[in-house]
């Protein structure tokens, strides 16, 4: 976005980052979303912002207690005291759950864990407000520099699922696709955003472990073929050209 002449701020819950965002050429700012109260300087944050992208992660698997909803409804009604009416919400397949077959935007998701259903809710806290133009993207599992999921399988046995299809997308077209929504105006659109090609789980994370010099997973025998495979329709409508494949490079 730099590159393309936008003014960039950016936010962090940790300090330690403030000098890194800054190198990088963003304005950065020290900012807490929590429950009840936003601790930073959020007002100034968001003064003259024409859009603004919400990535943040439910983080549930550390705390279950969490309430990610609360804290979006508390960082939504903040935008509605300031200028922001463009709002691209980052969000992930993990709201479709366990649906099985292909999934497009509009399959109706079924989310299956607290992060998911939490996730599916503050998308809905944006899209239904009407001061908005909220755009809603959908990504599938992260690969990039030095975030592979095969790191996290690698050596594991009795792994489960090995006949469903992966769903994942590499960082590059990450930001490609948040690029192009803001270029566009994309508005008041969901889209899913997964690398179009769906190995099966065992054949994937066994040759990218062997890729990456890791131990290989070992997947239960089974004939069993299930799972989903998120196709991102609405990017591929648009014209959208996929960039970065899902093998292993020197890169990662």
């Amino acid at each position: 976005l730099l590159k393309l002449g936008y003014s960039v701020k950016g936010t962090t819950s940790t300090a330690s980052r403030l000098t890194d965002l800054k190198s990088k050429g963003v304005s950065p700012f020290l900012i807490t979303i929590k429950e009840q109260e936003i601790d930073g300087p959020l007002d100034t944050f968001l003064e003259g912002m024409d859009v603004l992208i919400v990535n943040i992660t439910p983080g549930l698997r550390k705390s279950e207690s969490g309430n990610y909803v609360a804290k979006m409804k508390r960082l939504k009604s903040r935008l509605q005291e300031s200028v922001v009416n463009r709002v691209i919400f980052v969000s992930s397949t993990s709201v479709y759950g366990n649906l099985s077959g292909e999934i497009r935007e509009t399959t109706t998701p079924q989310p299956s864990t607290e992060s998911g259903r939490q996730l599916l809710e503050a998308e809905q806290l944006f899209v239904t407000d009407d001061s908005l133009d909220t755009a809603i993207v959908r990504f599938g599992g992260l690969i990039g520099p030095g975030r592979h999921p095969a790191r996290q399988l690698s050596g594991r046995k009795g792994l489960k699922n090995g006949n469903q299809p992966v769903n994942l997308i590499h960082l590059d077209d990450c930001l490609h696709i948040l690029t192009a929504v803001l270029q566009h105006g994309w508005w008041n659109m969901v889209f899913n955003a997964v690398y179009p090609e769906y190995p099966l789980k065992k054949d994937y994370y066994t040759s990218e472990c062997k890729k990456l010099g890791l131990a290989v997973p070992e997947y239960l025998q089974t004939d069993k073929v299930e799972g989903k495979k998120v196709i991102s329709a609405q990017l591929v409508e648009k014209g959208y050209v996929f960039t970065t494949g899902i093998s292993s490079s020197n890169r990662d």
